[in-house]
């Protein structure tokens, strides 16, 4: 594959902290030839660490006549629908617009996902070799994609995703729960792999170093913090007053600052107001809400946390890439059960590191991550490292 033009495909034309992330270690982790990134809309990065994206119709040209390999960056791919899709990618004058328009989409939807995401498909981030017209795909590979409630989403979508994923020379999954789900329909041949941010701090740790510099954290906060992200779901008041009590709990009892960041701004991830709200509640706790959206300085703010705490699953997957403690907080009303932070945790975490708790078990949560053995953390973020290295090579190679 090494003199063949690649295509790295994925969920990098939105800002979603993750996303980004793992377009730029799958880049660096592929050989050094011609490559293009492409999302389901072009994206301009914008200084936030991201790639330049250009949207699928534009991979022929790139192609020029010519075979390309087509892989799937990561990430929870396989369950990201049509409508799901075109309301993260709006700008937010559209926002309320399409979010009105699911029922015309439930009505026609492959019409309604070719106009509104170039696509005509129900699972628009899980492209077959026939997705791309006038496209010669030499080899298509699925990296370190999730999925774990396919079982729970609609027919049609579950029919399209498999119909790309048979198509595909490789296959690989970041967790046991999709591994198994895609088993039982057929797809017996997907390997287990971490998931690409796994490699964060050994690919780019000069770089999260000079962001660390620039960002002055230990000028603000001489003392350690903990890193706090939420989505906005968790805006309503009684779940703010409950994390609010909860930091505070956090704060006194470890001696410990909390900032505040958002690990993605398009719609339906997290909102400044919200961290504003919750800031005004933490009287008793030095906090700062920390605005850079740069995926490097969110990594840099992490790796020199002492805990991160919060709602996303690349926070996680960076915080033990820096052999961090960390616990993954899930909103009151959810059920744990088809969760994608439980799967990557029961798949990868040592035995009695802290999950996924709701907000009023955060302090005990936390308690119980910061007195977890530095060895046996630093151990896991070694093995991942040595398992994404082996088994990626296995996804480009077929």
């Amino acid at each position: 594959m090494a003199a063949t033009p690649t295509v790295i495909f994925g969920a990098f034309d939105r800002h979603n902290f993750g996303d980004l992330l793992i377009a730029q270690v799958v880049a660096r982790m592929l050989p050094r030839h011609e490559r293009l990134f492409a999302g389901l809309a072009a994206r301009d990065p914008h200084g936030d660490g991201g790639p330049h994206t250009v949207a699928l119709s534009r991979v022929a040209a790139f192609a020029r006549g010519r075979a390309v390999n087509v892989i799937h960056a990561g990430g929870e791919l396989l369950t990201c629908n049509a409508w799901e899709a075109a309301v993260m990618l709006a700008p937010p004058q559209r926002v309320p617009a399409l979010i009105a328009a699911e029922r015309e989409w439930l009505r026609d939807t492959r019409a309604w996902a070719q106009r509104h995401v170039g696509v005509a498909s129900l699972a628009p981030y899980a492209l077959s070799k026939s997705a791309l017209p006038n496209v010669r795909v030499n080899h298509l590979s699925f990296n370190a994609v999730g999925g774990v409630d396919l079982d729970a989403r609609y027919t049609q979508l579950g029919a399209d995703v498999l119909a790309a994923l048979q198509s595909a020379d490789t296959v690989s999954v970041r967790d046991s729960r999709t591994q198994a789900l895609l088993a039982q329909r057929g797809i017996e041949g997907a390997r287990l792999i971490p998931d690409p941010a796994t490699m964060t701090a050994v690919l780019f740790g000069a770089t999260i170093r000079r962001h660390a510099a620039n960002l002055a954290l230990r000028e603000a906060f001489p003392r350690d913090y903990a890193a706090v992200q939420f989505s906005a779901d968790f805006g309503d008041d009684a779940t703010l007053d409950t994390l609010a009590a909860q930091l505070e709990r956090v704060a006194q009892a470890h001696d410990l600052g909390v900032v505040l960041f958002r690990a993605g701004a398009a719609p339906w991830h997290d909102e400044l107001e919200v961290y504003e709200r919750l800031a005004v509640r933490l009287r008793a706790a030095h906090v700062r809400v920390f605005a850079s959206l740069n995926v490097w300085d969110i990594c840099a703010l992490i790796a020199g946390s002492r805990i991160y705490c919060g709602s996303s699953l690349h926070g996680r997957i960076v915080a033990m890439a820096y052999a961090l403690p960390r616990v993954n907080i899930s909103h009151p009303d959810y059920s744990f059960g088809r969760s994608k932070h439980v799967a990557y945790v029961q798949t990868w975490e040592a035995a009695g590191i802290p999950g996924v708790v709701h907000p009023g078990n955060l302090a005990d949560a936390v308690a119980h991550a910061l007195a977890s053995d530095c060895d046996a953390l630093r151990e896991t973020a070694s093995a991942l490292v040595r398992r994404y290295r082996k088994e990626f090579e296995a996804v480009v190679a077929g």
